[in-house]
Formats: structure tokens, C-alpha cells, sequence
């Protein structure tokens, strides 16, 4: 069993089909295919059920699948440590940032960090929390910046947390209020974050708790968009207050909800046992020392 076909395979699962894997990988597509049925042929099982472009995974191929990102995950473990047991003098960092929230919290490590270690090359990826969970567990990423509560295959190391304030509308009956209550918000369209943003759950936990299921005016991943769609009176929108206070708009305000369980908690988190580079480690011991205020 090579990692080439292994890779092959898990690119197929995650990108949706043969042919944009291939760009992924660098190969081209009848090569993938190939690489696919030598894994299918060496284990004597159909691994993807092809249904014309689509193709989804059987029973047998989610248990190769699940074995096959460790499989590559431990690859990169042993590649790294092994960097370190030679005394490189460069390395990477690959790390796995949120939409929300980056700018502020992190940016101003890049610029102590990069000071500090010039010969490493840092790596960026940027998507939802969810995703970067999914990125970290498959070694991808050697940390990534998630909201806490994460899954316990994780070791996470603190951040911020701050609480969620609603953006209204200013000439909403309750923004004069100083602080409201979730349930006062129950007969107000939501507008909420994409799909994959760990942000979401939070507040429609939180819903549910105040015993209601909000209507969804619209989703986005743009902070911005957010609050012009907030402005432009299509619903209420979400932030934690730090990032609230910095998106001040004419005509939107943000209030303090009191409401439980609202609250965005930030961690670095990376993959239970594994092993961590003298660069990912350098980096949450600067995270651990230097706060933003």
C-alpha cells in the first residue's frame, strides 16, 4: 500500500470527485483513477461508489478513509520531527486561521514572530472553525484557531473570550436598550454566519435554550456584509465585542446580550499526541506571553 494511492483516495473523498483532485495533487485525473483502483484492486474492495461526476464513499471505503488521513497524518509527524532531529536552521509553520477575529488577535504575533525566527516560512489557511478542526486532525495544519468547546482528540491552548453582542438596527425599539435578553430577539430574522463557522452553533444553542428556533434572513461569511445586511434592516446579526466595537457603522449599534452561553471562546488547538515543531511550539509560547488588549 503506497501513501501516493492513499493520498490519491482521501484527495477524491474530500474534494467531491476525480477531477478536482487531480489538481490538488498535481496529477492528472486518469492517474487518480488509477491510483484509486490499485487501492480498490490491493484490498480486494470497492471503496467509492461512482455515481457519474459524484462519487461517495461505501462502507468499506469510510473505514479506509478514517485510516488513511492518520496514516498521512503520522507521515508528517515523522517528517517534522525528524527536520528537527537534523538542527534545521529553517522550517514551517502552517497554521490554520478563522475569518473572524484573525485580524485582530493574531496579526500582531506575525510581526513579532517573524522578527524573531526570519528563516521560517510561515503557511496560511483560512477557512471556518470546523473546517480547520477537520485540517488539524489530518495534519495539514500544525495549529488552528477554533472556538472552544473542540472535540477531545484535541489539546488546546487559551486565547480570548469574549462575549457576543447583537448588532441592531439604531432605530429598532430595543436599541436604546443597554443590554437584551435572546428571547427578545425571537420575532427578529437572524443573520448568521456561513455553514462550517463555529460561531453558529453557539447562538442557536443558545436559542434553543430560550426555548425558540430563529428565522434565517441570510448567511455570510463577510463581516462587513453582516453588518450592512444589519443596517439595511434585513434582521440582527452576531460578533463577539471586541470585533463589534471595531465595525461601527451609522445606523447599527451593538448591545450586550445577557443571555448564558453566549460567548466566543478562542483557542490554538492541535491533534492529541501529536508532535509539534520547534516552529509551532515557538509560536504558542508567543501566543501564551503576548496579549491583545
Amino acid at each position: 500500500m503506497e501513501l501516493r494511492t492513499l493520498n490519491a483516495f482521501v484527495e477524491v473523498v474530500r474534494q467531491g470527485g476525480f477531477s478536482q483532485a487531480a489538481k490538488t495533487v498535481f496529477m492528472t485525473q486518469s492517474t487518480v483513477s488509477k491510483a484509486v483502483k490499485q487501492l480498490e484492486d490491493e484490498l480486494g474492495l470497492v471503496l467509492l461508489d461512482r455515481l457519474g461526476h459524484r462519487s461517495t464513499l461505501t462502507e468499506a471505503g469510510k473505514i479506509v478513509y478514517e485510516r488513511a488521513i492518520r496514516i498521512l497524518a503520522e507521515r508528517a509527524d515523522l517528517i517534522a520531527e525528524l527536520s528537527d532531529l537534523r538542527g534545521l536552521q529553517r522550517g514551517t509553520l502552517r497554521l490554520g486561521l478563522p475569518p473572524i477575529g484573525s485580524d485582530m488577535l493574531f496579526a500582531p504575533l506575525f510581526a513579532i514572530y517573524r522578527s524573531r525566527y526570519p528563516g521560517i516560512d510561515i503557511q496560511l489557511v483560512e477557512h471556518g472553525s470546523k473546517r480547520l478542526e477537520e485540517l488539524v486532525k489530518a495534519g495539514e495544519v500544525d495549529l488552528g484557531a477554533s472556538l472552544l468547546p473542540v472535540p477531545d482528540d484535541f489539546e488546546w491552548q487559551d486565547v480570548r473570550q469574549e462575549p457576543l453582542e447583537v448588532l441592531i438596527r439604531s432605530n429598532h425599539p430595543l436599541a436604546e436598550r443597554s443590554v437584551v435578553d435572546l428571547h427578545e430577539l425571537q420575532d427578529i430574522p437572524f443573520i448568521l454566519f456561513d455553514a462550517g463557522f463555529a460561531l453558529n452553533p453557539i447562538i442557536l444553542d443558545a436559542c434553543r435554550q430560550a426555548g425558540f428556533s430563529p428565522s434565517i434572513a441570510a448567511r455570510s461569511s463577510q463581516i462587513n456584509f453582516i453588518v450592512e445586511l444589519v443596517g439595511a434592516g434585513l434582521g440582527v446579526g452576531f460578533l463577539p465585542r471586541m470585533i463589534a466595537e471595531k465595525r461601527v457603522r451609522p445606523g447599527v449599534v451593538h448591545i450586550p446580550v445577557s443571555t448564558p452561553g453566549m460567548q466566543w471562546h478562542m483557542a490554538w488547538i492541535s491533534r492529541k499526541g501529536a508532535y509539534l515543531s520547534h516552529a509551532a511550539r515557538a509560536w504558542l509560547d508567543l501566543a501564551r506571553s503576548e496579549t491583545v488588549a
